[in-house]
């Protein structure tokens, strides 16, 4: 077999390729890659024609990997899973939590923990710089298996074996209940009266759904659920007298809106709780300080929420 020089393959024309078959979209693959369509596209072809293979059948609506772009898409990953892995040795040698670090958050934590995260991080780990990037879990998850984040901050447990967690705190859920709602009257409530028509969630894709639907024994019917985009959208729907739902702790914190129209009862522990863990691969050569960085997390808890005293 004759020599094949590798000066033509680059490493983000594979990113280009990847960025397409994630998305099955040239225009959302360049504004993922911070290029031009046009420029993705060209370089694109250049790639197909270095193979000298079909990547992608196209059309105006539809864009999918061919059996042979399947393959290739596939040694693709490989190759940028081994590049991602060779910078995050490399990186692990200049200190624990220095230089850049890409901390994805679930869209239910993030708004409410991370404003008093951050100044205590600055503090503690002056050299780190966090990319933040909020996603639901399924996004999370596959951008951590695709080395696209270094750690994660989600719901336990987490659905793949590629990944590991360290468990951080628990926090409660309550529940939120229009002021002249029946329930709103009981000053205690047992998780058998929240299975109601009533009981108003987040759209499918929200972990927080899932976690809701485990806690109400009963619950609406596919096409009768009411659902919101997002908790602050439930908190305005609760406050508008739609229905009632489950709200974690921290997302009540800090709350003066719609204080004479809603009204917020505790819940039966320890079945009304969620575990906050982070998340990172199992293969990242930095696990030990992730983990470190899991203990330090666990160390300022935030009010109201319970420390898990050590990982489980």
């Amino acid at each position: 077999m004759s020599y094949v020089p590798l000066s033509g393959l680059s490493l983000r024309d594979i990113e280009y390729v990847v960025a397409v078959d994630d998305l099955r979209n040239f225009s959302r693959a360049a504004e993922r890659c911070g290029v031009s369509q046009a420029g993705l596209s060209e370089q694109v072809r250049k790639l197909e024609q270095l193979l000298d293979v079909t990547l992608f059948e196209r059309s105006r609506r539809h864009v999918a990997p061919t059996p042979d772009g399947e393959r290739l898409l596939a040694l693709g990953r490989e190759v940028l899973a081994a590049a991602r892995n060779l910078l995050e040795v490399a990186r692990a040698q200049t200190g624990p939590m220095e230089g850049a670090l890409r901390l994805g958050v679930i869209p239910t934590l993030g708004p409410y923990y991370i404003p008093g995260l951050l100044p205590r991080l600055r503090e503690h780990y002056p050299a780190l710089s966090l990319r933040l990037r909020e996603g639901m879990t399924d996004t999370l998850v596959h951008a951590l298996r695709n080395s696209e984040l270094d750690v994660a901050l989600m719901a336990l447990p987490v659905p793949s074996e590629a990944l590991e967690s360290a468990p951080i705190f628990e926090e409660s859920f309550l529940a939120v209940f229009p002021s002249t709602h029946e329930l709103a009257q009981k000053q205690k409530l047992s998780l058998s009266q929240l299975g109601r028509p009533d009981l108003l969630l987040l759209e499918d894709g929200h972990c927080l759904r899932d976690q809701a639907l485990s806690i109400c024994p009963t619950v609406p019917r596919e096409g009768e659920q009411r659902l919101a985009t997002s908790l602050e959208m439930l908190w305005y729907m609760i406050g508008a007298g739609e229905g009632f739902s489950l709200i974690p702790q921290l997302a009540l914190r800090n709350r003066v809106d719609f204080e004479d129209l809603i009204t917020v009862r505790p819940l039966p522990e320890p079945e009304a709780r969620r575990t906050i863990g982070l998340t990172w691969r199992a293969s990242d050569p930095r696990a030990p300080v992730f983990r470190d960085f899991a203990a330090y997390l666990r160390s300022i808890t935030p009010e109201n929420c319970h420390a898990i005293a050590k990982e489980r």
